[in-house]
C-alpha cells in the first residue's frame, strides 16, 4: 500500500460510524458471546492456533457475526477473502476459487472466504462454492441471521460447524457504551460528556441486544448535544429518546412496573381478553424486555391455563419461542403476538396442573410405591424367573387397542390424578376415558 493508499484507509476509518470505528480487533476485546468464545472454548482454540475449518455464524444483527470474521482476519496467517452475498455473483465466486487454488499449489497457503448474508447466495451460487470448501481449498466463514438448516446448502452445511451468537446482555452493552465513551481514538473520549444514568439505560434497553444500534444512537446523541455552559454534553432521558426514535415509558424491569406488567399480561391470556393481552406484550417489548423471558411466560401460560383444552396452544408457544431465538426483535414480535392471540382466545383449562401437583404429592407421600411385577423391564436374562413382566397384556393384542390392568402402584391403587374438563378438546379426552373404562376390553 503506498502511502496515498494508506492516507486514504485511515481517512476512511476517521470518518466511518462510530459502531465500524469501535469494531474489536482481537478475540480479547470482544464483548459476549462467552459460550463459543471464553478460553478453552473450541471456536476460540480453533482461532488461536489458526487451525479454522469451515464455519456457520448464525445470530441477531448487531451480535458481532461481521466482528468475529474481522478478528480472525487479522490474527489468521491464511489469506482472507470477503464477499457479500447480496452483490456477488457466480463470476466472483469463480475467481476467488481459482485465486484461492493456485494460492494454495504455489505457495501452501491456505484461503479463508469471508460471505457475509450467506443465506442470499441461491443454490447455484452455493453449489459452486461446495467442491472447494469439499477439497479444503476455501475455509468458509459464512454469517447469516437466517437458520442455516433452512437457508444454507445441506452439503455446506454437513462441511461446516456452526456456531450461534446471542444478543447482547444489558451488562455486556453497557460495557460497550462505557468503552466507546471513554475511548479517545477511536470512540467518544474526546469530548466532555456527562450521561445521566437514566438516559444511559434507555439507550441500553432500546437497543435490544444489538451493539450496533445502541452505538449509533450514542454518536448520534453525542454528536447533536452542544456544549453547556460547563463546555459538558449532557446527555439527558429525552436526548435518548430522540436519539433512538423510542420514547421512554415507565416500566422499571427490577422493580413494581415489571411485575405489575407481566402479571396483567399473564392474566389478560387467563382471561381471554386478546386486545390487553396485545397491549401489554406491546408495552414490555416496546420498554425493551427480554424477549426470551416473554416467550418463556407465553409458554408456561400455554400448559398452565389452556393445557388439554386445546393441546395446540403449547404447539403454538413453542414455535413463537423459536422464533425469538432464531430471529430475534423485531420480527420475533409477529410470531410472538400471534402465539398471544390463540392462547387468549383458547379454551382454558387448568386440569394438567392440577393432575402433576397431585401426583407429585402422592409420590411425595408414599412408602413404597413399587412398580407392579407384570409392569417391570423383563429385558435381560433371568428377568421372568423373578417375576418381571408375567402377566402384561399387551394393549395392541387387543381389539380397542386397550385392555384394563394395574398400572399404578398398590399403594396408589384406584387414585385418580388427572380430572378432565367439558372444556374444548378435553371433554373429548373425558369422553374418550370414560368409553374406555366402561367397556369391557377382552
Amino acid at each position: 500500500m503506498n502511502l496515498f493508499d494508506y492516507g486514504q484507509e485511515q481517512e476512511k476509518e476517521k470518518n466511518a460510524p462510530l459502531a465500524a470505528r469501535m469494531r474489536p480487533r482481537t478475540l480479547d476485546e470482544i464483548v459476549g458471546q462467552s459460550h463459543i468464545l471464553a478460553p478453552g472454548k473450541l471456536l476460540r482454540r480453533s482461532i488461536e492456533a489458526d487451525q479454522l475449518s469451515s464455519i456457520i455464524l448464525h445470530g441477531p444483527p448487531g451480535t458481532g457475526k461481521t466482528t468475529l470474521a474481522k478478528v480472525i482476519a487479522n490474527t489468521t496467517e491464511a489469506h482472507f477473502d470477503q464477499l457479500n452475498a447480496v452483490t456477488a455473483g457466480v463470476g466472483d465466486i469463480r475467481r476467488l476459487t481459482q485465486e484461492a487454488k493456485e494460492r494454495l499449489g504455489m505457495y501452501g497457503r491456505r484461503t479463508l472466504l469471508f460471505i457475509d448474508e450467506i443465506h442470499r447466495f441461491n443454490k447455484s451460487q452455493q453449489d459452486a462454492l461446495l467442491p472447494y470448501v469439499e477439497d479444503g481449498t476455501l475455509i468458509l466463514i459464512g454469517a447469516t441471521t437466517e437458520n442455516p438448516s433452512f437457508e444454507v446448502n445441506s452439503a455446506l452445511l454437513s462441511r461446516s460447524r456452526i456456531f450461534q451468537l446471542h444478543l447482547l446482555s444489558e451488562a455486556d452493552l453497557r460495557k460497550l457504551a462505557h468503552r466507546a465513551l471513554t475511548d479517545e481514538e477511536r470512540g467518544l473520549g474526546h469530548y466532555r460528556v456527562q450521561v445521566e444514568e437514566e438516559a444511559l439505560e434507555h439507550l441500553v434497553r432500546m437497543a435490544g441486544g444489538d451493539a450496533r444500534n445502541l452505538l449509533n444512537a450514542l454518536e448520534l446523541a453525542v454528536t447533536t448535544t452542544p456544549p453547556g455552559e460547563d463546555g459538558i454534553r449532557h446527555l439527558t432521558p429525552e436526548v435518548a429518546e430522540e436519539s433512538i426514535q423510542k420514547k421512554q415509558i415507565r416500566y422499571d424491569k427490577g422493580g413494581d412496573n415489571h411485575y405489575d406488567t407481566i402479571s396483567a399480561f399473564i392474566k389478560s391470556m387467563r382471561g381471554s381478553d386478546p386486545d390487553a393481552a396485545l397491549y401489554y406484550l406491546a408495552k414490555m417489548i416496546h420498554a425493551g424486555e427480554d424477549p426470551r423471558f416473554i416467550a418463556r411466560r407465553v409458554f408456561v401460560h400455554a400448559a398452565e391455563d389452556v393445557g388439554m383444552a386445546d393441546p395446540r396452544a403449547l404447539l403454538i408457544a413453542s414455535a413463537a419461542a423459536q422464533a425469538v431465538e432464531h430471529i430475534g426483535l423485531p420480527e420475533a414480535q409477529i410470531p410472538l403476538a400471534e402465539a398471544v392471540i390463540y392462547i387468549a382466545t383458547a379454551p382454558k383449562s387448568n386440569a394438567v396442573v392440577r393432575g402433576i401437583h397431585e401426583a407429585m404429592e402422592a409420590v411425595k407421600k408414599e412408602s413404597r410405591g413399587e412398580v407392579p411385577a407384570h409392569l417391570r423391564d423383563a429385558h435381560f436374562k433371568g428377568a421372568k424367573g423373578q417375576g418381571r413382566g408375567v402377566g402384561y397384556r399387551y394393549p395392541h393384542h387387543f381389539p380397542k387397542g386397550y385392555v384394563e390392568q394395574q398400572y399404578l402402584p398398590d399403594e396408589h391403587l384406584g387414585k385418580t390424578f388427572y380430572h378432565p374438563t367439558d372444556i374444548g378438546y378435553e371433554k373429548k379426552l373425558k369422553d374418550f376415558i370414560r368409553w374406555m373404562k366402561q367397556t369391557p376390553s377382552d
